[in-house]
């Protein structure tokens, strides 16, 4: 009976680009890469979130990254640094696309126009989570051959490809800031995936297999080093996405207490609430209706009740003129 556990020769072939079938994964990485890039980006112009699904499921980046994971736990230092060099080289080709695909684009590709932007820039401790929970699926998917099916989802799950693209367009658009937060995400999913990784594979023991059919260039490797590593790079990564969740988490109190008290304030008016934006620590109310203009002291004694600082609250109220033609 064959067994449901792939064995390190067998995970070695998955993942690892070397002997006699490597051009035609090279060739095949490259080509699904620019594909899932091209898709990827369009998906984010047009704000489409089935064509940026699409590019999850196309895109390759996945494999190099387990390649990076397994050759850290088998003390592979050929192949470790090959798939780390094809991370590299295929996050740069990603992003270069989106750049280019952003400049082919009329108006900027920014989060505060496009959701799929928007969703990618601000990475918060619930991403790391949801990172380490796909990656620990990944490899067990990787170590047991009768769940292997799961991949797809792995795939759809691990945001890898669309944050570079964003990274590109919103390099593009000059939104730096954002750009920067698009990576994180992405440098997130990637030591996510090569953490968990290394833990699964330490519990299956595969380290210790390999050991035991050891070939050359290749030696039972100590993960002291990696996991120290990864611990403090996990640790470095979880300090920004801490201050995003706070700041997130900060901001939707405000935003609740602010649209509250302008529901109290317009209550008793014509005027209705039009939106709440949010630009850094500053808060823009919007709300239209007729003249007369409902009195903004009224509201602000209610926001500084609330604890709101009312120096940040801007209000717009825009009058409506309604002209009965015929009359």
């Amino acid at each position: 009976m064959e067994s449901r556990f792939a064995t390190p020769t067998q995970m070695r072939e998955s993942v690892f680009f070397d002997g006699a079938e490597a051009p035609a994964r090279y060739s095949r990485f490259w080509m699904l890469l620019v594909l899932s890039a091209i898709i990827a980006s369009a998906g984010v112009v047009a704000d489409s979130t089935a064509a940026v699904i699409g590019a999850m499921i196309v895109a390759p980046l996945l494999g190099p990254i387990q390649g990076t994971m397994l050759a850290t736990v088998l003390g592979d230092r050929r192949n470790l640094v090959r798939s780390l060099l094809l991370v590299v080289a295929g996050a740069a080709v990603a992003i270069a696309i989106g750049f280019v695909i952003g400049l082919l684009v009329a108006g900027d590709v920014v989060a505060a126009t496009n959701s799929q932007v928007a969703g990618r820039v601000s990475p918060r401790l619930i991403d790391l989570l949801a990172a380490l929970g796909t990656g620990v699926v990944g490899s067990v998917a990787l170590v047991r051959r009768d769940i292997s099916d799961t991949l797809p989802g792995v795939a759809i799950a691990i945001s890898l490809v669309p944050p570079l693209t964003v990274v590109g367009l919103t390099l593009e658009s000059g939104a730096v800031g954002e750009a920067l937060g698009a990576l994180l995400l992405f440098v997130t999913n990637v030591v996510a995936i090569i953490a968990t990784g290394i833990v699964v594979m330490s519990i299956y023991g595969v380290n210790k297999l390999a050991a035991i059919g050891a070939t050359e260039g290749t030696h039972r490797a100590s993960l002291r080093k990696p996991v120290a590593l990864l611990a403090v790079m996990l640790v470095i990564i979880g300090l920004p996405l801490t201050l995003t969740s706070v700041q997130i988490g900060s901001k939707a109190i405000i935003e609740a207490a602010v649209h509250q008290e302008v529901d109290a304030w317009l209550a008793n008016t014509e005027w209705r609430l039009e939106g709440i934006d949010f630009t850094g620590t500053e808060v823009t109310v919007t709300a239209e209706g007729p003249l007369p203009l409902p009195d903004t002291n009224d509201l602000e004694a209610l926001l500084v009740a609330r604890g709101v600082d009312a120096d940040l609250v801007t209000v717009v109220l825009i009058p409506v003129y309604e002209v009965e033609l015929g009359g």
